[in-house]
């Protein structure tokens, strides 16, 4: 029995963000009914379908006939959990609003994933990911060499929506465990955009560059080799760096290239040029240096890899013959995921009978949705770090413990205090056994312990699951790799952009150019939203079992967790949409365009709409079918162009309002913190870092009615908390100075001697890489 059995939940929504969000629940045997209209899900001819529907049963209801909705009504009022994706009114207008659906049934977690945000600005819009993009910034914040928006060929917010659906429904059932109650939850566009590219601006401080679109540090960039094949060099950290640098017979350049970058970039550049990659990647692995080469995302997995590791599933599908798609993205020790079937449709009644509502737990309500869960984070840089962050935000009591010379991503900018933002901090040196002594403490009375460590070293350090599960049966210990903990690549060291190069990520943004590094840290984000989701389910499955668990997951399959929908595969299925260098978009009615003051988006998926475009800009179309699938750079595509670049952008955006025309102003990133509507939508939140001084980030990754989400912490300093943390777990205050004497716990006087550092080579490229 898995963490979710038991759970039923009537799934109304469509596309990719909600069927995904109750895909990862079905994975963990939630009960998932989905609701579908007379014609379908709107993406029911696209690859994804298959796999972001899993383990679901499929109704066909008309929610414009009476006779349908008071089945679905029938449904909801034995469901614990119903979803809806409906623009704002939608809902009202059906009747299945929260505000109706939580006072007719008071434990029902009502679910809403609008595609943009809960005001009706924007509201008519259809859900497309580069009108999101457009609208939030995101799209001006990818790399680029030319000053222009980028079309991102992986919906990659629309996923971070699904991932923090999911995780918002976990946190809303398991709260729901304690109160009694039920609630209303919102998980919309702007939320999943917030989990996936999180803007960040320090008030005080300049604003943050570009991305480059190979990478702007020489440690960390894209290379071509002598064959034409490009690899990525992942030296994030000094290192990694220097010994990638005498691995290319430039030892003796070092100091030449810490205090010129630029000379490292061009000299490295043509050393690569020297020899053909496989000879690169064969000296780099003999050596331990991060690298790895640029593939395809059909070629990874179809791979060796992803099969030893167990992420890749096969069924037999009735129309489309055997279908390959992605396995859930973490193992859980005792209540693991599976795939248990492809969608199939309901046949009969549902078999839900009705069922007492949940006990209030007394004296364990909390204020927010994991109120009173305590996680011991040991995660550094950005996948482990940002999954305490995640858990902080829904209420978790996170305690960032550190040793000496800290997290080694630790620094004053953006990235770092987003990525730790509402954790306590403690500093401790685990190589002491006095301090192992006081971790082991701290894990009797701790509900979760994260990691990202590399195999083998909680071991050595003496914290490994077994030996924190005889100390704590009830304990959830997270661990999170590059490459997971089986198979011959996993003792290697690993970062975001290996996984990006190696699964295709940077290919399929490049297109049939060079390869592009995605500004955005997309495996990193992910393996955050998934590993919050994972220790969420771990805790409603303790409820149940009263036993904790391990949970294991890594980078590598986070490789395919956002592109769930683009390596489902099988026989005859549709290509991906192809990228480009500084791709602007895929069709010339799917794409940006430049106006006399600004760009737009916009998206055109119907012949009713490409007509209604060629209208409101007084264009010849001709065949409206074949505009539809016209070349991003064709003559259709120019003669729009050459409209557009004539017309303000307000009123090219009024006549194609007026025409029903799906587009959106595509803001720059800096115009997000000026944004009326996304201030109105409560994106942002303004916060005090007490040495640094204001910042604007995001406020919170979901919303609830009852136990709202939010920061309650600015982003902790080296061991800023220390003493408060010991003094929180009843360490004696005799115990605790005896700690600090010994310097097996120290307090935020380290954090004078650690900003001192001059700056590591390869900040540049990790600090372009969070932006």
């Amino acid at each position: 029995m898995s963490a979710f059995a038991g759970v039923r939940i009537v799934d109304f929504t469509q596309g990719l963000a909600g069927p995904m969000a109750a895909m990862l629940l079905g994975d963990y045997e939630a009960d998932v009914i989905k609701i579908e209209p007379p014609g379908g899900d709107r993406l029911k001819d696209h690859p994804g379908y298959i796999t972001w529907n899993r383990n679901k049963r499929i109704l066909t209801l008309d929610l414009a006939n009476e006779t349908d909705r008071q089945k679905a009504r029938d449904l909801i009022a034995l469901a614990d959990v119903a979803m809806f994706d409906h623009a704002p009114g939608g809902l009202e207008a059906l009747g299945f609003d929260a505000e109706t659906l939580t006072q007719a049934h008071p434990a029902l977690i009502h679910v809403w994933m609008p595609p943009y945000g809960t005001t009706r600005a924007w509201a008519h819009l259809p859900s497309h990911h580069s009108l999101l993009t457009a609208l939030t910034g995101v799209a001006f914040r990818q790399g680029a060499y030319a000053d222009q928006p980028i079309h991102l060929i992986l919906p990659l917010c629309h996923y971070g929506q699904a991932v923090m659906g999911a995780a918002s429904i976990g946190a809303a059932l398991y709260e729901r465990t304690r109160s009694g109650q039920g609630q209303a939850v919102t998980v919309s566009g702007l939320h999943g955009m917030s989990e996936v590219t999180g803007p960040v601006k320090m008030l005080a401080g300049p604003p943050l560059p570009r991305g480059q679109p190979l990478g702007a540090s020489p440690s960390y960039r894209l290379y071509e080799c002598a064959d034409g094949q490009w690899l990525f060099l992942g030296t994030l950290f000094a290192n990694f760096y220097h010994k990638a640098v005498e691995v290319l017979g430039l030892g003796d350049r070092w100091l030449d290239f810490v205090a010129d970058p630029a000379l490292a970039r061009e000299t490295l550049k043509a050393v690569f040029l020297t020899r053909p990659r496989a000879e690169w990647l064969e000296l780099f692995l003999e050596h331990a240096v991060p690298a790895a080469p640029v593939g395809s995302r059909e070629d990874w997995f179809a791979s060796d890899c992803v099969a030893e590791a167990g992420l890749r599933l096969t069924f037999d599908h009735p129309e489309r013959g055997k279908v390959h798609m992605p396995a859930p993205p973490a193992r859980l020790s005792v209540t693991p995921a599976s795939v248990r079937g492809l969608a199939r449709p309901l046949e009969g009644d549902p078999g839900w009978a009705p069922r007492p509502a949940p006990e209030r737990r007394i004296g364990e309500h909390g204020d927010q949705p994991l109120s009173g869960v305590r996680v011991l984070d040991l995660g550094t840089v950005i996948a482990g770090a940002y999954a305490g962050a995640v858990l902080a935000n829904l209420g978790a009591d996170v305690i960032k413990i550190e040793p000496h010379e800290a997290d080694p991503f630790r620094s004053d900018g953006g990235g770092f205090m987003a990525y730790n933002r509402g954790k306590r901090g403690l500093g401790i040196d685990l190589k002491l056994p006095a301090a192992r002594e006081l971790f082991y403490e701290m894990v009797r009375q701790a509900d979760v312990v994260v990691d990202n460590y590399r195999l083998g070293v909680r071991e050595r350090l003496g914290i490994d699951y077994e030996t924190l599960k005889a100390i704590n049966p009830r304990l959830i210990s997270c661990s999170i790799t590059a490459y997971g903990r089986g198979g011959s690549r996993s003792p290697r060291p690993g970062f975001d952009p290996l996984l990006q190069a190696e699964g295709g990520m940077m290919a399929g943004q490049g297109g049939d150019g060079e390869p592009i590094l995605h500004t955005i840290p997309v495996n990193d984000v992910a393996t955050a939203g998934v590993v919050a989701f994972s220790v969420i389910a771990a805790l409603n499955a303790r409820d149940r079992t009263g036993e904790g668990q391990e949970i294991i997951t890594s980078l590598m399959a986070q490789s395919l967790t956002f592109q769930y929908g683009e390596v489902t595969t099988y026989e005859g299925r549709p290509p991906n949409d192809p990228g480009d260098r500084d791709c602007i978009g895929v069709r010339a009615l799917h794409r940006y365009y430049e106006c006399a003051n600004g760009w737009i988006a916009i998206v055109c998926e119907t012949e009713v709409e490409a007509r209604g475009l060629a209208g409101a800009l007084d264009l010849e179309l001709g065949d409206a079918r074949a505009a539809l699938t016209a070349q991003r750079d064709g003559p259709l595509a120019q003669a729009l162009a050459r409209a557009l670049a004539r017309m303000p952008r307000e009123e090219a955006l009024h006549r194609l309002r007026q025409a029903r025309v799906p587009a959106a102003p595509a803001i720059r990133g800096v115009e997000a913190y000026e944004s009326e509507w996304l201030w109105d939508e409560r994106l942002f939140d303004i916060w005090d870092h007490p040495r640094l001084g204001e910042f604007i980030s995001v406020r919170s990754f979901s919303d609830f009615s009852r136990t709202p989400a939010g920061y309650i912490r600015p982003t902790p300093d080296l061991g800023e908390h220390s003493a408060e943390v010991l003094e929180s777990f009843g360490i004696p205050p005799g115990e605790i100075e005896s700690l600090f004497a010994t310097g097996a716990v120290f307090g935020p006087d380290a954090v004078v001697a650690r900003m001192s550092k001059s700056a590591r080579p390869g900040d540049g490229g990790a600090a372009l890489a969070t932006i």
